[in-house]
């Protein structure tokens, strides 16, 4: 757990609205669906516009790591996890403890003072699901399919991820870009495994940045880069973007092909789509355009039409478990097979939009096997009119970065059609 803030004088009213946020996070109520952590961040951020860049840097630390280390803090705190207030006060404490604070003397931290948390902590980590903070069942899941890899996933995906954005270079370059967010106060450095990415040099608070509002960048981790890259796209091709949501991976093409040529992005959320218009607008991306899936009429209109088409298919989000440490909270064995069941439900659905010597590139942001090579394999097995040409696995204990699978599927002249 990190230290670096601990030098911070610790405030009621923080610590306060610390607890509000995680009672949002894992209270469902009503019976409704539990809030994810980052909606909940902003919307306390926005509503407590006085706070200081330090009080709101502690806030959104303090949060996401007490989400990422839920289940360790119950464990230590030797009670179940509750939304209960004066229980939320206690593993704070907990995580305040760990994080090298002093406690004040606030009656809300009195029994987190009189636990033994360093024994605990002890005790704790000679058990691997609660060492790393994971559910019982996809700690066997991950240890299933991957094996002693699985650990050296876990241990890497319980840090906090960096902030990497990438250059638009349809209106700048890394040289140029670089040299602007220094002096507007935010240093980056360059990564090799990225020839369009730069990290911050400390975490901020970068959309309100005058190069932000330029579309000189957009927010997106080297892993979700390299698909743009592994599609390996030419200027004046035609690309569909099937699962376009936000629009990340289409900026990035559209880059890529120099606004020379036909973006088509769909997805089956209006809104996702309206976002990336405003996305498209800024950055000066003029060969996008989107459309709704309304029905299936949408689909058989694209037939045999994109050169490339790119399929960034729903999955568990596991790779992304260090930007998003609430998903292992949410994610059931259940929501897991009919996310497997969606994936490939739509391989077969889209994947006859691609022209035959076209090129389907299928994407998840998982390392489970079952989300990525077994849906992969099971299709090119059901269907002979597919082959696998390209494949590309990025581990977080590997490349530092997300955890990404892509796919590339040529369509033939033969074999057994989707069709």
């Amino acid at each position: 757990m990190p230290k670096e803030y601990r030098s911070a004088a610790l405030h009621y009213n923080l610590v306060k609205a610390v607890v509000n946020a995680l009672q949002m996070i894992f209270e469902s109520p009503g019976g409704g669906k539990m809030q994810y952590a980052d909606a909940v961040v902003r919307k306390l951020l926005k509503s407590n516009p006085k706070w200081g860049a330090n009080d709101r840097k502690f806030l959104a630390r303090t949060v996401y790591e007490m989400v990422r280390w839920w289940r360790k803090l119950w464990y230590i705190s030797g009670k179940d996890p509750s939304p209960d207030e004066q229980s939320l006060w206690t593993v704070a404490g907990i995580h305040l403890v760990l994080a090298g604070f002093n406690l004040p003397p606030w009656k809300e931290f009195l029994p987190a003072a009189q636990i033994q948390v360093n024994a605990r902590l002890e005790e704790a980590d000679r058990i691997r699901a609660i060492r790393e903070s994971i559910p019982d069942w996809l700690d066997e899941r991950g240890w299933q399919e991957l094996g002693a890899q699985w650990e050296r996933e876990l241990h890497i995906l319980n840090t906090e991820a960096p902030v990497v954005i990438r250059v638009n270079t349809l209106k700048t370059h890394l040289d140029a870009l670089q040299e602007k967010l220094n002096m507007e106060n935010t240093g980056t450095s360059r990564l090799p495994s990225g020839p369009d990415a730069l990290q911050l040099d400390e975490r901020k608070n970068i959309f309100s940045s005058e190069s932000f509002r330029q579309g000189l960048f957009e927010v997106q981790d080297t892993s979700s880069q390299e698909v743009a890259y592994f599609m390996n796209v030419n200027p004046g091709m035609r690309v569909i973007d099937a699962c376009a949501g936000g629009g990340g991976k289409a900026l990035h093409i559209a880059a890529l092909m120099h606004n020379n040529g036909r973006i088509i992005a769909l997805d089956i959320h209006e809104w996702k789509l309206k976002e990336l218009r405003k996305r498209a607008a800024r950055a000066g991306a003029d060969i996008i355009e989107t459309r709704t899936v309304t029905t299936d009429k949408v689909i058989k209109r694209l037939e045999k039409s994109a050169d490339r088409l790119l399929l960034d298919v729903p999955c568990s989000g596991l790779g992304t478990l260090r930007r998003n440490p609430d998903i292992k909270w949410k994610l059931t064995a259940e929501v897991l097979e009919r996310i497997g069941r969606e994936q490939y439900g739509i391989l077969i659905a889209y994947c006859s939009m691609v022209k035959p010597g076209g090129i389907v590139i299928y994407s998840t942001c998982s390392i489970l096997p079952s989300e990525n090579e077994g849906v992969i394999d099971r299709f090119t097995r059901e269907y002979g009119n597919f082959r696998k040409v390209g494949e590309r696995k990025i581990l977080p204990s590997e490349s530092g970065a997300d955890g990404f699978y892509m796919a590339a599927l040529e369509r033939l002249d033969s074999g057994k059609s989707v069709q």
